[in-house]
């Protein structure tokens, strides 16, 4: 079995935007503009928080995949490429996160 990757299903999504919204959930969201994309994306967020805080894993698992899958529809509602998140990420990395986030507050 093939690994599943976060590029697999930013393709996919790419792939439903062309479809139709009476049969894509997706291109539904798409449609629906960049507000309702990150509305959805901000409720699953919360929803994943709860289920952390219940410490229900079996929860946590599904409401991240949401949170996963919402995110990466609000960036192709926002027309961001998830190349730009991912090497924002790899820049990121390259030096401890303490000093990463001192750098956003003071530079």
């Amino acid at each position: 079995m093939t690994q599943f990757s976060v590029e697999d299903l930013a393709d996919i999504i790419a792939a439903r935007a062309s479809s139709s919204a009476e049969k894509s959930y997706t291109k539904s969201l798409l449609e629906a503009g960049v507000g309702r994309a990150a509305k959805k994306f901000g409720e699953e967020a919360v929803e994943a928080v709860i289920a952390a805080i219940q410490k229900d894993k079996p929860a946590l698992v599904a409401e991240a995949a949401d949170v996963v899958y919402h995110l990466l529809v609000l960036l192709r509602a926002s027309e961001v490429p998830l190349q730009d998140v991912l090497q924002e990420l790899q820049r990121r990395t390259a030096q401890s996160g303490l000093e990463e986030k001192q750098s956003r507050t003071t530079g």
